[in-house]
């Protein structure tokens, strides 16, 4: 199980707590997790990725081990700590302005 951190307006919609987890089949990519994470729940499908093409929506972050993980390509695969389940992966609303 893969542990998802969402930001507060997506534990909102999906009526979630801060932490849940995910199951992720095959290889643990950011596609896989994305992918396995609207499919439990559905009502999240569009607003961390475009319906259409997949891509990562504006404004939302991908964070794993300390490392930023947004720009990277949706076949990455996961950090092992991360699949192992001793980090989570965060899942940010950026903020613009300044």
């Amino acid at each position: 199980m893969i542990r998802v951190v969402l930001p507060h307006h997506l534990r909102t919609l999906a009526q979630v707590g801060k932490e849940i987890e995910v199951q992720v089949e095959g290889a643990a990519t950011l596609a896989s997790l994305l992918g396995a994470l609207e499919a439990q729940y559905p009502v999240l499908r569009g607003t961390i990725r475009d319906y259409g093409t997949l891509e990562r929506r504006p404004f939302i972050r991908f964070f794993a081990c300390g490392l930023d993980l947004s720009l990277e390509p949706p076949n990455t695969p996961l950090p092992h700590e991360v699949v192992s389940g001793v980090e989570s992966f965060r899942i940010v609303g950026a903020m613009a302005g300044g």
